[in-house]
């Protein structure tokens, strides 16, 4: 649309505004005056969505936001676990060499018709489509298999433009990604597509295949997990994205985020895409709504039944022993706006757990459900334990203790990898009474999804107890009953501690769980403060192995947008108490916050992360 124009002297300055509806893509510039045609050499023209306009789709009226969620080409993603968190820094480079005509291509390959192009709904879906390579040859090939001898360990990467760039160069799935890299990757496409978006990390999150708003966890007599026999998973953390969009496709009252999810889990449709489902609809339990609702409400909000499996007479029997209603869905984070600190936005996703609120939702969300009768949906079950059967769904609740038992789960030490694992589980009655408690407790280490990697050790015992009290029971692991498994497993892994007690002459059994993550010495980064526009500074990593163990073929990735390409520094094997130090050159390009992120991997450690930011002035 022809807005303006003037004359100046012998030449003609034209301005053109674009429609807030104008459909997104790459368009050529032509100037036509009478019967002559001018092709400028640099014809090309990007339409985007655009946030600042009040007209868009995607506007965002916060400019805080505005700069935090489309213009921020560096954040971090959190992983770890509920009660263990730690930022894993990620550069998404939306504004990189080749970056924009990536995601021109990524458009393009999903055929939209010309109305899809101005339609964030479709467009957010075809991309959280496109970033995985399961149906489509997209972008990232993902692999939980622990082998990535045939490409990159999702560990390895420490930002999203060297895999989009790739991607582009090749049009071949890059190898390897996991779900923190998809939806960094998925960021970066969108954010450079001009549409709102954030990293999302759900601690205890649940993977419900049977979509019944349960998931079944079994474990030996011992307290350890068979992950071998469930149908169902609850990862440690799982990332996905919020993108911001008006939704004119459903009733009123679903604008603003929308959960997406790039990592190919199920199938939706007949493709392994995932949303936009409103943060509204999850909160309140409207799961009819597209899309995708119904398995990202059980993501946040599935309640955990707890199953003990025993022989009898060669066969396995199924007792329940306890269900927990409150521990999917814990510590929903993303990065502040405009600080570098973790935001909680758990209440943006769902009411307090217990509250009313969380329960009429739960209860609207299960009337939507496929039926889910009590009993095991083991792999191989092969016969149904004596618990009672409902034949339609029902909201689960937790049992109510006659002893007021409960259970912790702690640490007495710090984690070190290459030191004993110091733990122990608190048994507490509060009941009137003398009760006689038999424990359970193992360790084991998994991955960040719930995959068990190793079993390490476990105590049983009998605690007697009286009234109000309590007794701490240690579980002390040795280091070498894991230090195989550190070597050898190419994932980083978590210590997870499982309890489960049973009052005797009682009905009061209960599970616990907790998982920690490893304790690792810093990076330090040495660089100025500030430094000025095209004079080079010189940029300093220091690293020192205050671990009872060789770090085994160390390297550090370094990257710095705006600063110096990534880059790779092979440290070989680092010996307790030695000092490595990496020097580089770094020339800044363009003013402002600059940040610069540092990742050293190793056979033992797959990833320690640090970031500092420097200010370039003109």
């Amino acid at each position: 649309m022809l807005t303006s124009w003037c004359f100046i002297s012998a030449s003609c300055l034209l301005s053109v505004t674009s429609s807030p509806s104008a459909p997104v893509g790459k368009y050529t510039l032509n100037v036509k005056t009478g019967t002559n045609i001018y092709k400028p050499e640099n014809d090309a023209v990007y339409l985007l969505f655009n946030p600042w306009c009040e007209g868009d789709v995607v506007f965002l009226a916060d400019e805080a936001q505005r700069k935090e969620y489309v213009l921020n080409d560096t954040g971090c993603i959190y992983v770890g676990s509920a009660y263990s968190i730690h930022n894993r820094p990620w550069n998404f480079g939306q504004f990189e060499e080749l970056i924009l005509d990536t995601c021109m291509y990524l458009l393009d390959k999903s055929k939209p018709k010309l109305s899809n192009r101005k339609d964030p709904v479709f467009v957010s879906r075809a991309m959280s489509a496109l970033v995985n390579s399961n149906d489509d040859s997209g972008v990232l090939l993902g692999n939980w298999s622990g082998n990535y001898n045939s490409g990159t360990s999702p560990m390895d990467w420490i930002g999203s433009v060297a895999i989009l760039q790739q991607y582009y160069k090749t049009k071949k799935p890059v190898r390897y990604g996991q779900c923190w890299v998809f939806a960094g990757v998925l960021t970066t496409v969108m954010r450079c597509l001009g549409i709102p978006s954030r990293c999302v990390s759900n601690f205890n999150s649940a993977h419900d295949t049977e979509e019944n708003l349960r998931v079944d966890i079994y474990l030996n007599e011992f307290g350890e997990k068979l992950n071998r026999m469930s149908f169902d998973s609850i990862w440690n953390f799982h990332v996905w994205n919020d993108v911001w969009m008006k939704r004119t496709d459903l009733p009123e009252g679903f604008d603003g985020w929308q959960a997406i999810d790039s990592t190919p889990q199920e199938q939706s449709q007949g493709i392994f895409q995932c949303g936009p489902c409103p943060l509204k609809a999850i909160r309140e339990g409207d799961v009819y709504l597209p899309f995708d609702s119904k398995f990202v409400y059980a993501e946040v909000n599935a309640d955990k039944v707890y199953w003990v499996v025993k022989k009898v007479n060669g066969k396995d029997k199924y007792t329940r022993i306890s269900t927990e209603t409150q521990g999917i869905g814990m510590n929903i984070s993303t990065k502040a706006v405009g600080q570098d600190k973790r935001e909680d936005i758990t209440a943006q996703y769902k009411f307090p757990e217990g509250s009313k609120e969380e329960r009429r939702a739960m209860q609207k969300a299960s009337s939507f459900i496929h039926p889910s009768g009590m009993t095991p949906r083991a792999s191989f079950s092969s016969s149904r334990p004596m618990d009672d059967v409902a034949s339609k769904p029902r909201v689960l609740h937790e049992e109510v203790s006659k002893t007021g038992l409960q259970l912790e789960i702690t640490n007495k030490a710090a984690l070190y990898p290459g030191s004993p694992l110091e733990l122990a589980i608190t048994v507490k009655t509060s009941a009137p009474g003398s009760w006689t408690i038999n424990l359970a407790s193992s360790c084991q280490l998994q991955s960040y999804t719930g995959k068990v990697e190793a079993s390490l050790g476990y105590v049983k015992e009998t605690v007697k107890l009286e009234g109000k009290s309590e007794m701490q029971v240690p579980l002390k692991i040795a280091a070498d009953a894991y230090m195989k498994t550190l070597a050898s497993v190419e994932d980083e892994v978590l210590i997870h501690v499982t309890a489960i007690a049973e009052v005797q002459g009682t009905d009061d059994k209960l599970t616990k769980e907790m998982t920690m993550s490893f304790e690792y010495p810093p990076i330090t980064i040495q660089m100025p403060e500030t430094a000025k526009l095209n004079k080079e500074f010189t940029c300093a990593f220091i690293f020192k192995n205050k671990l009872n163990m060789p770090l085994d073929n160390c390297k550090l990735l370094v990257e710095g947008l705006g600063l110096f390409k990534m880059a790779t520094f092979d440290e070989g094997d680092v010996k307790p108490g030695r000092i490595i130090k990496s020097e580089i050159i770094c020339t800044p390009t363009r003013l402002g916050e600059k940040k610069i992120v540092a990742k050293l991997t190793s056979t033992e450690i797959k990833g320690i992360s640090v970031e500092k930011t420097i200010t370039i002035t003109a």
